[in-house]
């Protein structure tokens, strides 16, 4: 893990200029298949008059099969829709053409009612086929009636499609967060799902760019979860991001959001918080801070951090630590840190990069602290006093 990190910090250096960086250890690379020497057949197109021809190795060599990881459609195996399409957003400054990529996935039983909708932002090198199938969110969406959207990095944005989560101009990290508020309320609109019911989750720069999408567009989501992401505020560069992906924020996390939003005015935001206590690509320092911050966002805490109301409640088990922090009665903001786990979607499936059976899983815990919260029209308006 440590080299193939060393091997993305090289090449965010060396694409700083285009404001690049990597969030992924890139893969190791195939090894070289030996060739296949050509081969000579006889010829038999006319009794005694034999020539050799000279046939292909691609011809004589037996087909290599490849099996995808992946299935061809990440809906393969639960029951409802997969549509793959795309949406036109409104162009920003820097970005004068606005094509976002995306999946959508509809449970079987879509038309009884209006259907929450959980919005899905993968990691660098991941697809939304990937982050499907690693995360099974599509298995529960059938369960439980939810409509999952997954939008999907360019690598014209990107090469290894990551969001730009640590630059918020218009241009980049945030022209894409515009980008995909243009795409829910577009989804909607189109669908009808249920406005208040509207759930953010990312992984890794995923969870980056999510907070950014928490922090300043409140009012449209219900809550948000945050997988293996980064302190918020910190990083505004390349190299500034690959710092606090490794150490965490050097100023106090409270400070960045209290420098970012003015919390008196900011309407709450629930949030669940997931990370692996063996993560060497995004450190769990990161997550700690990221719970103070939500904290404050949430009123839990004052700008000294110090606790204004509440209680805490911890949870020790074999796989790791859990702890909710109540307010009210009402449960704001879940961490689980898990033991033993990288870099990777917690409970997931395996068989795909970046995601580990190890852990609870992640999608499940997510949607049971989702199903409680709801964004109400008057909620959103409403002061939040800090």
């Amino acid at each position: 893990m440590s080299k193939s990190l060393t091997k993305v910090w090289l090449r965010g250096l060396r694409r700083l200029v285009a404001g690049q960086v990597d969030l992924k250890p890139l893969p190791k690379p195939r090894a070289a298949t030996k060739p296949v020497r050509a081969k000579t057949v006889k010829s038999n197109i006319k009794p005694g008059t034999a020539t050799k021809t000279t046939v292909s190795p691609r011809t004589l060599a037996r087909p290599e099969v490849r099996e995808s990881r992946v299935r061809p459609r990440a809906s393969a195996w639960a029951r409802g829709k997969w549509d793959r399409s795309y949406h036109s957003a409104p162009p920003t400054a820097g970005r004068f053409v606005n094509h976002l990529s995306y999946a959508l996935y509809m449970p079987p039983k879509a038309t009884l009612g209006k259907l929450p909708l959980v919005v899905m932002l993968h990691g660098c090198q991941q697809t939304a086929d990937e982050f499907a199938q690693g995360t099974r969110m599509n298995l529960l969406a059938d369960k439980y009636g939810f409509a999952v959207l997954y939008p999907e990095q360019s690598k014209h944005e990107h090469p290894h499609r990551c969001w730009h989560w640590y630059d918020d101009s218009s241009g980049a990290g945030g022209g894409e967060a515009a980008s995909i508020v243009s795409l829910i309320n577009a989804v909607i609109a189109k669908h009808d799902f249920d406005a208040e019911r509207i759930y953010l989750a990312g992984m890794s720069a995923g969870a980056g760019l999510s907070a950014m999408l928490a922090v300043r567009y409140p009012q449209l989501f219900a809550a948000v979860g945050l997988h293996s992401g980064v302190v918020f505020g910190e990083a505004t560069s390349a190299i500034g991001a690959m710092d606090v992906m490794r150490r965490g924020s050097r100023s106090d996390p409270v400070a960045l959001i209290d420098a970012a939003v003015d919390v008196r005015d900011y309407p709450g935001m629930p949030a669940v918080i997931v990370h692996g206590e063996l993560d060497s690509v995004v450190t769990s320092a990161n997550a700690d801070q990221l719970t103070k911050q939500f904290l404050r966002l949430n009123g839990f805490i004052d700008a000294a951090g110090n606790r204004r109301a509440g209680d805490v409640r911890e949870e020790t088990q074999d796989d790791g630590v859990v702890r909710d922090y109540f307010k009210n009665g009402r449960r704001v903001v879940k961490t689980s840190i898990v033991r033993g786990l990288g870099h990777s979607w917690a409970g997931g499936d395996d068989t795909v990069a970046f995601h580990s059976s190890k852990g609870r899983d992640s999608a499940a815990l997510m949607w049971e602290f989702f199903k409680h919260q709801r964004r109400s029209k008057e909620a959103a308006q409403a002061a939040f006093v800090a």
